[in-house]
């Protein structure tokens, strides 16, 4: 019986974590957490940075081979999210991989910052629900 509580157990850590995208992180300058009323800006590849920010770390989203929740939306918000853990009110994405043939996600590499200024005034393309 105990033996198969482990192998129900070890089944349901495996399929709860295997469908979710591979990040990776490297927090260099992390900062007090932000409140949820603070909001935090979505760059894309495109959109400059503005003057006067200060790194906050690095966020690396790939394919688990697995991945099913992976949409660019649902890889934002989650940055978003660590932005937020971590002090960062500016999410910048550097590099973007659309899905293709080898891959059905979204592969996104990210840097956070922290900005003094008003974020909302800052040009985005990216206006989530999820928050």
């Amino acid at each position: 019986m105990k033996q198969t509580i482990k192998i129900v157990f070890f089944l349901v850590i495996i399929g709860s974590t295997s469908c979710s995208p591979k990040i990776t992180s490297n927090f260099i300058n992390p900062q007090p957490k932000l409140s949820i009323d603070q909001k935090v800006a979505l760059l894309d590849v495109d959109h400059e940075l503005p003057e006067n920010i200060d790194k906050i770390g690095d966020l690396r989203f790939q394919d688990s081979g697995f991945s099913t929740d992976c949409s660019f939306n649902s890889l934002m918000n989650q940055a978003r999210i660590q932005a937020r853990k971590n002090g960062a009110n500016i999410v910048k994405v550097v590099d973007k991989k659309k899905p293709d043939l080898w891959s059905t996600c979204y592969r996104l590499k990210i840097e956070l910052y922290t900005y003094d200024g008003d974020v909302t005034s800052l040009p985005q393309q990216y206006q989530l629900q999820i928050d």
